[in-house]
C-alpha cells in the first residue's frame, strides 16, 4: 500500500491575514535555522539522527496530532494556525465562524502552553479555545510558564500570609498589568465597580508580601533553594515592589483596581461556576502519544526518572496536586522545570542517563515550545534525544518586538505528527512546509 504524502488543505484562507506555505521540502537538516545539536551530540546531525532512528524505530500516534504553542493571547494567530493545520474550515470573520473538517475530527489538537500574557486579549483566546472544544475537537492543554505564573500569582491574593508564597502576586510584576487591565475594561466599569473594594492601604497589604518577608523568606526557603536562587528572588522582588505601582499608573490603574481585578480573576478561573474554570481543570503537564512526549519547555533527569518509574499519568497527577495545594513546592521544584527550562547551565540538567530512562518508556522524541524561533520549527539533538522545537513566534507583540517576519501583525504555525510516519512544520516565516520523514535520505 502506497504511503502517499498528505498535506493539510487550507480551508477558509480568505478569512485570515497570513500567507501560508503551499510547497513542501525535506526538513533542511544542517541549516541552523531549522536544525541543530548540543555539544554532547556526535558530529553529523543527519548521521546521528539515522543512528537514533535505526536503534529505536519510532511508534507514531494513531491519530494526527496538531501541536500549537506559545499563542500568547493572540486569537488571530491561533485561528490562522488552526486553518494551517487543515483541522478547521473558517466560514466567516467572527471567532465562532468555523467548523471542524474531516481531518479535524480525526485529530488531537494539542495546545502546548503559554496562552497568557503579551496580548492582545487573554480572555478572547480562551473563549476561542472553548469554542474549539465545544465543536467536538479533541483538545489537550499543556501548562506553560506564563499560564502558571499568572495562576499562582493571583491565586495567592487573600491567602493566609506564608513567606513561601505571599510574594507571588508582586513577583509577576509588569507582565500582570495587561491582564489586570483587560479584566478592568470588561468587568469593572461604572461608578459602582469598586464599591466594595477596600481602601488603597488595605489593598496594598493584601497584594504585597509582609514587611518582614525579606527576613522570613530566606529562612523558609533554606534547604530547599540554593543561596544563589534565594538571593536572586530577593533582588528581583525588591525591584518589582519599587516598580509595580508606577507600572499600574502608566496603565491608568491603581492598587484598588488591581485588587478588584485579581478578585474578579479568581471568580472567573477558580470558582466552579466561573467562565474559565475549565481552563486549569483541563490543563496537564505532559502528553504521551506514540514515541513522542509533548511538554511546554523540556525535560530533565529528575522528571525522566519519574516518568520511567511511574509514568506520565503519575506526572500529571503530581502536577494537579501541587498546583492547587502546594504552590511553593511546585514553582520551585522539579515539576516546574518542564515549563521553563531552556537547557541552560542554570536549569536542572538533562543527561544521557535521563534520555536512557525515557527510551525505556518508549519515548524517543520530545516536542515542546517555550524558546521562540524566527524561521519556523527546528529539530535539535540534545544528549542524543530528538527535540522538536515548535515556538514559531506567532503572537504579534513578540514579532513586533523582535522584528520577526516580513508582514506586520500576527503569524501562524502548527507542527503536525501524522500516523503515516511524518512530521510537518508549517509556519508563516518559512517559505516551505518542512517535511521530516524517517528513514532519512538526505545528506
Amino acid at each position: 500500500m502506497l504511503n502517499t504524502l498528505k498535506l493539510p488543505i487550507y480551508k477558509g484562507q480568505k478569512w485570515i491575514r497570513t500567507l501560508l506555505p503551499k510547497k513542501v521540502q525535506n526538513w533542511p537538516l544542517g541549516k541552523i535555522h531549522s536544525s541543530g545539536k548540543d555539544f554532547s551530540s556526535p558530529v553529523g546531525l543527519v548521521e546521528q539522527l539515522q543512528q537514533t532512528l535505526h536503534e529505536n524505530p519510532w511508534i507514531w500516534p494513531k491519530s494526527p496530532i496538531f501541536f500549537f504553542s506559545d499563542l500568547h493571547a493572540d486569537t488571530d494567530a491561533f485561528i490562522a494556525s488552526l486553518v494551517a493545520s487543515g483541522g478547521i474550515k473558517k466560514t466567516g470573520a467572527y471567532d465562532q465562524q468555523f467548523k471542524l473538517t474531516s481531518a479535524g475530527r480525526k485529530a488531537h489538537f494539542v495546545i502546548g502552553g503559554d496562552c497568557f500574557d503579551k496580548g492582545p486579549s487573554n480572555l478572547r483566546l480562551l473563549r476561542c479555545i472553548r469554542l474549539l472544544i465545544k465543536s467536538g475537537a479533541k483538545v489537550h492543554i499543556l501548562a506553560g510558564n506564563h499560564d502558571i505564573r499568572v495562576k499562582l500569582g493571583i491565586h495567592a491574593v487573600n491567602l493566609n500570609k506564608d513567606p513561601r508564597s505571599e510574594h507571588f502576586f508582586i513577583r509577576m510584576g509588569a507582565k500582570a498589568i495587561p491582564f489586570l487591565k483587560e479584566i478592568q475594561q470588561e468587568y469593572l466599569q461604572g461608578k459602582h465597580a469598586l464599591k466594595h473594594v477596600p481602601n488603597e492601604q488595605e489593598c496594598r497589604k493584601r497584594l504585597y508580601p509582609s514587611e518582614d518577608w525579606f527576613d522570613t523568606f530566606p529562612k523558609a526557603a533554606k534547604g530547599i533553594l540554593s543561596e544563589k536562587i534565594i538571593n536572586k528572588e530577593i533582588k528581583r522582588l525588591r525591584e518589582k515592589i519599587n516598580e509595580f505601582e508606577q507600572d499600574l499608573h502608566k496603565a491608568d490603574l491603581d492598587l484598588r483596581i488591581a485588587y478588584a481585578a485579581a478578585i474578579k480573576w479568581q471568580e472567573l478561573f477558580l470558582d466552579k461556576d466561573g467562565e474559565f474554570h475549565w481552563y486549569f481543570k483541563k490543563m496537564r503537564l505532559a502528553l504521551h502519544k506514540g514515541s513522542f512526549l509533548y511538554v511546554h519547555a523540556g525535560i530533565d533527569d529528575h522528571i525522566a526518572h519519574m516518568v520511567c518509574e511511574k509514568g506520565v499519568k503519575y506526572l500529571n497527577q503530581q502536577f494537579k496536586k501541587h498546583l492547587h495545594d502546594e504552590i511553593f513546592d511546585f514553582y520551585y521544584g522539579p515539576l516546574a522545570n518542564t515549563i521553563r527550562t531552556k537547557y541552560r547551565d542554570i536549569d536542572m540538567p538533562m543527561t544521557k542517563q535521563g534520555n536512557k530512562m525515557l527510551r525505556e518508556k518508549g519515548i524517543y522524541a520530545i516536542v515542546h515550545g517555550h524558546k521562540n524561533l524566527r524561521y519556523g520549527q527546528r529539530i535539535m539533538l540534545r544528549k542524543g534525544m530528538v527535540n522538536f522545537e515548535c515556538d514559531a513566534s506567532v503572537d504579534r507583540n513578540t514579532r513586533k518586538k523582535e522584528h520577526i517576519g516580513t508582514q506586520q501583525g500576527h503569524g501562524a504555525a502548527v507542527t503536525i505528527f501524522q500516523p503515516q510516519g511524518r512530521v510537518l512544520g508549517i509556519s508563516t516565516d518559512y517559505p516551505y512546509i518542512k517535511l521530516f520523514q524517517p528513514p532519512l535520505t538526505q545528506s
